[in-house]
């Protein structure tokens, strides 16, 4: 039996993720096919490669600095800039080309060149915003392949989770060709479907809770609100497809809020935990 599990969107929380994994790895959960949309793709696509989710947070920990400070632009002036409609705001938004160089770094260091010298099984989707249209970047074209045209195997790594998680309002389109990617969980927020189409037998959705809203809530816990819940709206058809949903609680964790990696790495972990048993009951049937 082959286990599947589909990664979602949410900014500095994806590092969850690799709590989560450590989490199944360490009681005996074998992953044997893997996809991430935005967030998730950072995390995929290094778990892909053969990095332990130890060493994830290690590199989440040691290379985050270096995406988010930098000269760009935050996020609120970036979007007053935009509104102004100033030149020099789409200049500002340039962080995806470190995502890009970064991970092409940590993938030479595996061998690694191009998405499909990858051995485990690996979906990442973006969206092509002259098109309107889904893309998926994979080392493994499904079986039951419906639109060929659709799958995007000829990339570097870096390339890919930079175009998958560029997010809007923040990060510059990833230019590939005739087309300008963002975001992947503006239409697949996670990648169930395509898990599937991979070969999984079983699959186990992990995405993020939705914040709670108070009168102490400011304005980037209610842009992470908005943002699960348009997140969490696309995916219900995907996660009907899931056997298993874990849902992972970061307490308010914002879109790029650093200092709390470490909680939100153990946030997945205990996640799982909590609900191992159920988990093994849902994907060992």
């Amino acid at each position: 039996m082959k286990i599947g599990v589909a990664l979602s969107g949410g900014g500095i929380r994806g590092i969850a993720h690799a709590g989560a994994l450590h989490g199944l790895i360490e009681n005996g959960i074998k992953i044997d096919i893997i996809g991430g949309t935005s967030a998730g793709s950072l995390v995929a696509s290094l778990f892909a490669m053969g990095y332990s989710p130890e060493e994830i947070y290690l590199l989440f920990e040691k290379n985050a600095k270096r995406i988010v400070k930098n000269k760009g632009y935050p996020l609120i002036s970036g979007i007053k800039s935009l509104i102004k409609k100033e030149e020099k705001s789409i200049d500002g938004f340039k962080y995806g080309e470190k995502i890009e160089k970064i991970y092409n770094e940590l993938a030479r260091k595996k061998g690694i060149e191009r998405i499909e010298q990858i051995k485990m099984p690996l979906v990442i989707p973006t969206v092509d915003i002259i098109e309107s249209k889904e893309y998926i970047f994979t080392n493994h074209l499904p079986e039951e392949l419906e639109n060929e045209s659709q799958y995007i195997t000829n990339v570097s790594i870096g390339k890919a989770v930079r175009a998958s998680s560029s997010f809007p309002a923040f990060f510059n389109p990833c230019n590939i060709q005739k087309h300008a990617f963002m975001d992947g969980g503006v239409l697949d927020n996670i990648p169930v479907d395509e898990v599937k189409k991979q070969g999984a037998d079983k699959v186990i959705a992990i995405k993020f809770d939705a914040d709670r809203i108070d009168e102490k809530s400011n304005m980037m816990d209610i842009v992470m609100k908005t943002i699960d819940i348009m997140g969490n709206k696309i995916a219900e058809k995907n996660l009907y497809k899931s056997d298993f949903i874990l849902n992972v609680y970061t307490d308010k964790v914002g879109l790029m809020d650093i200092e709390k990696m470490g909680k939100c790495f153990e946030y997945g972990y205990e996640a799982v935990i909590k609900n191992l048993e159920k988990i093994k009951e849902k994907i060992m049937q």
